[in-house]
């Protein structure tokens, strides 16, 4: 198969259950995807699980395998540290993708220790419970909010490469470097780096 023939499938989609976020409802978006002939797609709302019955379903029905995730709220540091000046500070998104039963399950238990024990602005993990729940996961490196991209805009190159090490180390090769480009400059800016990094470090990319 080429790389033309290849199909595309969408690994970071938020729906109406991302909060003052998204803006797509399920059924629209399942009958979106199967109008462009793509065979599965993802669900990676803002920190939280809520569409994730809705979305299977709908899935099911059109024939789409689903991809439940989410879109979680990682702590720079203790999950149950409130000590951030404002909310850009308190956390940065990760990309987390259920590959099976198992990796489903870690979701629910991440998701719920983000609300019960990490809330602070959002619902957030931290590194310690990510580890923790890391089995049957799989983890992008997340979007221009996410760790990585913030120490790659602050030219922090070293301390990304220490980054991609301790999730490479965590999930093995369930660890993907993500990049993205709807347009934005800053989505530029990332994926340059992020590029540069995955070609150092011999960590793939995807695209999403």
């Amino acid at each position: 198969m080429s790389t033309t023939e290849r199909p595309f499938v969408h690994l970071h989609v938020h729906s109406h259950y991302s909060l003052l976020d998204g803006a797509n409802r399920i059924p629209e978006l399942v009958k979106k995807t199967k109008s462009h002939g793509m065979n599965a797609l993802a669900l990676t709302d803002h920190g939280n699980l809520y569409g994730a019955l809705e979305f299977y379903q709908k899935c099911k029905a059109e024939g789409i395998n689903p991809i439940l995730g989410y879109e979680a709220y990682i702590a720079p540091g203790s999950r149950t540290a409130k000590d951030a000046a404002r909310m850009k500070e308190a956390s940065f998104h990760l990309t987390l993708l259920a590959k099976n039963r198992t990796g489903f399950k870690n979701l629910i238990k991440l998701s719920s220790i983000a609300f019960l024990e990490g809330f602070y602005y959002k619902p957030r993990i931290d590194k310690e419970v990510l580890a923790a729940h890391s089995e049957g996961l799989i983890c992008l490196s997340g979007c221009a909010a996410g760790e990585l991209s913030n120490l790659i805009l602050g030219d922090r190159m070293d301390e990304a490469a220490e980054v991609v090490a301790w999730y490479r180390r965590t999930f093995g090769d369930n660890y993907y470097l993500e990049i993205q480009n709807a347009g934005l400059e800053i989505q530029k800016q990332c994926a340059d780096g992020t590029i540069d990094l995955a070609n150092r470090l011999g960590i793939p990319l995807v695209a999403t």
